[in-house]
């Protein structure tokens, strides 16, 4: 008998498999051995016993349960409201998840909306924590001190925008954290971004605020932001990961929900992962409070984008909401620049899945916010429109150009969703942090950004002037006609 190959194995009928190599080596080696036996009966069993799973099918939404935390008071927040809706019930589908929650300040962005929470059993849905892994907020109590040169101090040292520090003014993570990031075979590739994004806020929605404790009158420093170009890379390759699941157990499941289950070693480096990248970014918020250079009182944080476990094999995915239960004392539930910044301790809500909002969502795009704000406010300066809403705070913005979209306004009502905290049962209001002042990102000068926007801005133009030759094309023709 010759020798057999996998041109063989194919022309019987198998698809390419990983299961070949050891096929052909056992085939082969009977073959040479002079036994009397029948091939394609090996091959079979092979087949048989590495066979995959047949595919999980998606699940009807209906048997999954949805707890809706959220109340509309206008037709923005109705039409806000449906699209989160929508969004949920499709991806309650997946056949690993078992159910979900919306907290209060839910709005829409894509596979899971901001605000939602989703519990999987044995398995990571890199999608459900999104690119901005571990974004959290940290408390710093800094005791009676003057909160304007608070500010004045975090203005000279915090980072924000795209990129990290250059290599003068990097920091260093923890010795340990390190070590555990060259273990990983998720996270070894990234050890530059791990000094040179740490300690960096972004930008967006990130923030340093200072405020006083309602209770004592002390000063805090609270800030805002995740883990930076070492998360949004380990999101990458967690998606590549989970893709690669998802076409072999469930392809009809979206893109964006697909899962690494957590019995592989897949599963269980990237949980490793996650766990690294929350301490890291943990340490980076520690290292922005130190650098102020006034003694911290007291030390706190929680995050609110993230995977959590509670001891068995369901794992809560939270797109922007915050962890409510006995392991966290105190969290931490922002607003506005010009709201109180709320100490809460959560109830462990079954409504909420045992989840609080992280904060007060939008309820319309920054893109349709500013238009409004250009409709409305055509003829105010842009610090002018910052006095009217957000009167009597210091608002400063890192890049001096103010980001109109992160104004109060383009936020839900706070008192809404303060009172919605507590009529869902979801948290107690323990104490607050008065505003008197914060620091963003501003709008950050890039050259890229701006070739873009100028070649963008240009085809518009083109587009009107066809449009007006058109237009006038068919005046004439109708003159013409006449």
């Amino acid at each position: 008998m010759e020798k057999i190959t996998g041109n063989d194995l194919i022309s019987w009928g198998y698809e390419p498999a990983k299961w070949f190599k050891d096929a052909l080596a056992d085939i082969n080696s009977s073959i040479e051995q002079g036994s009397v036996f029948d091939p394609r009966r090996v091959a079979d069993e092979y087949y048989e016993a590495n066979k995959p799973d047949p595919y999980l099918n998606l699940q009807d939404s209906e048997s999954i349960p949805i707890s809706y935390n959220i109340t509309p008071e206008n037709d923005d927040e109705q039409e806000n409201v449906d699209k989160v809706v929508e969004t949920m019930r499709q991806l309650v589908r997946v056949p690993v998840i078992t159910a979900g929650a919306v907290m209060p300040d839910a709005c829409p962005a894509g596979t899971i909306p901001v605000g939602g929470v989703i519990a999987s059993r044995n398995a990571i849905h890199p999608g459900l924590h999104s690119a901005d892994i571990c974004c959290s907020v940290a408390v710093a109590n800094l005791g009676d001190v003057d909160p304007k040169n608070v500010l004045d101090r975090a203005s000279k040292i915090v980072h924000f925008g795209v990129g990290g520090r250059d290599r003068r003014n990097q920091f260093t993570p923890s010795a340990n954290v390190i070590k555990r990031m060259e273990n990983n075979r998720f996270l070894k590739w990234h050890l530059e971004q791990a000094h040179s994004h740490f300690a960096t806020q972004g930008d967006g929605n990130h923030f340093l605020y200072v405020g006083r404790l309602k209770s004592t009158g002390d000063v805090c420093v609270v800030t805002h932001h995740g883990s930076r170009n070492v998360g949004s890379r380990l999101y990458k390759a967690g998606m590549q990961c989970a893709e690669n699941y998802r076409v072999k157990l469930c392809p009809e499941a979206p893109k964006g929900a697909a899962w690494i289950p957590f019995d592989t070693d897949d599963g269980r480096d990237y949980w490793d992962a996650l766990q690294i990248v929350g301490d890291w970014t943990r340490e980076s918020h520690f290292k922005i409070h130190q650098l102020i250079g006034l003694p911290i009182d007291d030390w706190f944080w929680n995050e609110h984008n993230f995977v959590f476990n509670r001891g068995n094999d369901i794992f809560y995915h939270a797109k922007g909401a915050t962890p409510g239960w006995d392991a966290y004392d105190r969290t931490i539930v922002p607003l506005n620049m010009a709201e109180p910044i709320l100490i809460t301790r959560g109830r462990d809500a079954k409504n909420g899945l045992g989840f609080l909002p992280h904060g007060a969502g939008r309820n319309m795009s920054r893109t349709e916010h500013n238009r409004r704000m250009d409709v409305s406010h055509s003829n105010m300066t842009e610090h002018d429109i910052i006095r009217e809403f957000a009167p009597g705070i210091d608002v400063r913005f890192h890049f001096n150009k103010p980001d109109l979209s992160e104004l109060p306004n383009a936020y839900k009502n706070a008192a809404q969703v303060r009172e919605a905290i507590t009529s869902f049962g979801l948290a107690d209001i323990v104490d607050e942090i008065e505003p008197y002042g914060s620091i963003m990102s501003g709008e950050q000068d890039l050259p890229w950004k701006n070739k873009n926007q100028a070649r963008r801005d240009a085809r518009r133009e083109r587009k009107e002037e066809n449009r007006a030759g058109r237009r006038v094309s068919k005046a004439r023709l109708k003159e013409d006609m006449r």
